[in-house]
């Protein structure tokens, strides 16, 4: 692309290069490089424990040295099956020093979708919590699995006639030696993420070690974070945008994580103002869930330096309303598991405007453009079409699955799936997934344009619109709602709330009240799965 072609490069915050040269180490590099800086400091708060860079940087050694004695070989696969806790960052690390790939499982899988994964990965290994050993141990025969290490204590694991090898036990036999491995970092894997299913069957994404490596490097640099940051890691590490943003990226830069197995409110708010955070990542429903809290006025949150959305689309409404409430800046981003996974964020420069509503700009060394969804041919500016992204942080493929991978990479560029609009200082928007969009007689219906609307409503938590079939219009806006504690209002009133501002022919059909919505451990909400209902 030429420089005519990024428009966002005039309007690039000066603190932030356009361009990084990433150094030729695996991703395990950035942690050895921070613990020889940082020796002492605390990487990671985790309840009453507290772990330095250098306990850090020999616990992952340890347990590099430990698969070896597992004989595991560069490139096998192994599943860390964890919520967050320090122990996941500890065998993540250390399965890279092992020169093996990293395939994580959301702790919210049942069976059927941890036997899937297992199956397809091929992996033979596996750490999982000891409240999670049951499922394990339910699959084992139908995988491939050799090894299952298991973390937690021994009086509160499983009947101890069933095989796991107690973690504690295993690094306490192992050496904290540096592991000697050769990596080519632009070829090797490092993580073989499975995408979140909400389309369809979950496919697993190869991400090199210089795809991870460049994309929390460059996230680092957007947000300028420093060694002085402290990060909420409330994201799921299992999902990639916690592993980067909320792991990776604060490693990075030598910056203090405190670690969170759930988001909890209460426990968040108290996180961030008793550890004094300054970096919090976070998803739409996280900032929801937090401005609906009835104690959010009485924690005091100036310390946070940037917080930032992604995952799903941030509501306008949601963003106005928690700046304006906590006076901290809420920017938004964007990106896919294919992508490492972020491609896009806002500015976080007061000196540039803050667009409402917009993903922000490319990250650097990323270039991102907007194409005709039949014809692939670059659009004009403002118009819809598809997103398609370019950059080091994009995968290899899918694994085992050429089909899919020659689907959405062409000539380097990956095509997102999304609907998208640049405007001519190249702030980019998402518009909507290609595959949520509503037909309805011949004309296109974005659900996240009445999903907007409807969070403007005082009494609205959660919303989702969907696709309901109809004989006459092929398909009509129905809304699944979520009210906020002690609310009341109808349906109809809703509709009538939603239908007076937008046309006709989006005019919302019917609303479902419900209790929750279901959500991926991204915290998305998953339309895919309303639809089938």
């Amino acid at each position: 692309m030429s420089s005519e072609d990024k428009p966002w490069l005039k309007y690039w915050s000066k603190e932030v290069p356009t361009h990084i040269n990433y150094p030729d180490i695996p991703l395990q590099g950035l942690l050895e490089a921070s613990a020889k800086r940082f020796p002492e400091k605390t990487a990671l708060i985790y309840a009453e424990r507290q772990i330095t860079y250098a306990q850090l940087e020999a616990s992952a050694n340890k347990f590099a040295n430990a698969l070896f004695g597992l004989q595991i070989a560069k490139g096998d696969r192994v599943a860390l099956f964890m919520p967050n806790i320090p122990e996941f960052v500890i065998t993540f690390f250390g399965t890279l020093k092992a020169g093996a790939v990293v395939t994580t499982i959301s702790p919210m899988h049942r069976e059927r979708e941890v036997e899937y994964q297992l199956d397809d990965s091929g992996a033979q290994t596996i750490v999982t919590l000891n409240t999670l050993f049951p499922i394990v141990q339910a699959v084992k025969e139908k995988t491939e699995l050799k090894h299952v290490v298991v973390v937690g204590s021994e009086a509160t694991c499983v009947d101890p006639s069933l095989i796991g090898i107690p973690f504690q036990e295993l690094l306490s036999q192992a050496n904290s030696e540096h592991p000697r491995v050769d990596f080519n970092p632009e070829v090797d894997s490092a993580a073989l993420q499975y995408t979140g299913g909400t389309t369809g069957t979950a496919k697993g994404a190869m991400l090199t070690h210089r795809n991870l490596i460049s994309n929390a490097l460059a996230f680092a640099a957007t947000i300028k974070s420093t060694e002085k940051d402290v990060f909420l890691t409330v994201l799921p590490l299992f999902h990639i945008y916690g592993m980067t943003t909320s792991m990776a990226a604060p490693i990075s830069a030598g910056a203090k994580m405190v670690l969170l197995q759930k988001f909890i409110p209460a426990q968040a708010l108290d996180a961030i103002q008793r550890n004094q955070v300054t970096v919090f990542c976070g998803v739409p429903t996280m900032y929801q869930i937090l401005l609906a809290n009835p104690n959010l006025a009485k924690y005091d949150l100036t310390c946070i330096r940037v917080c930032i959305s992604g995952a799903s689309s941030l509501p306008p409404g949601v963003q106005r309303r928690f700046m304006e409430v906590t006076g901290g800046f809420l920017a938004e981003g964007y990106g896919l598991t294919e992508a490492s996974p972020v491609t896009h964020c806002t500015p976080v420069d007061k000196k540039l405007p803050l667009r409402i509503g917009s993903i922000g700009l490319p990250l650097p060394d990323t270039e991102a453009q907007i194409v005709d969804v039949e014809t692939g041919s670059a659009l004009k500016v403002g118009e819809t079409g598809e997103l398609i992204v370019k950059g080091p942080q994009i995968m290899r493929g899918y694994w085992q699955n050429a089909k899919e991978t020659s689907f959405v990479l062409r000539s380097g560029w990956l095509f997102t799936g999304d609907l998208a609009r640049m405007d001519s200082q190249g702030y980019f928007y998402i518009v909507d997934r290609k595959k949520d969009l509503i037909k309805t007689k011949g004309y296109s219906v974005y659900p996240r344009e009445l999903e907007d609307v409807l969070y403007e409503h005082p009494a609205v938590k959660l919303s989702a619109v969907v696709g309901k079939h109809d004989a006459l219009a092929g398909e009509v806006p129905k809304a699944y709602v979520v009210l906020k504690d002690g609310a009341e209002v109808s349906a109809e009133e809703l509709m009538a709330f939603v239908n007076e501002k937008v046309a006709p022919y989006k005019a919302i059909q019917e609303v479902e009240f419900r209790k929750e919505l279901p959500i991926s451990g991204a915290g998305k909400v998953l339309r895919r799965v309303l639809k089938t209902k």
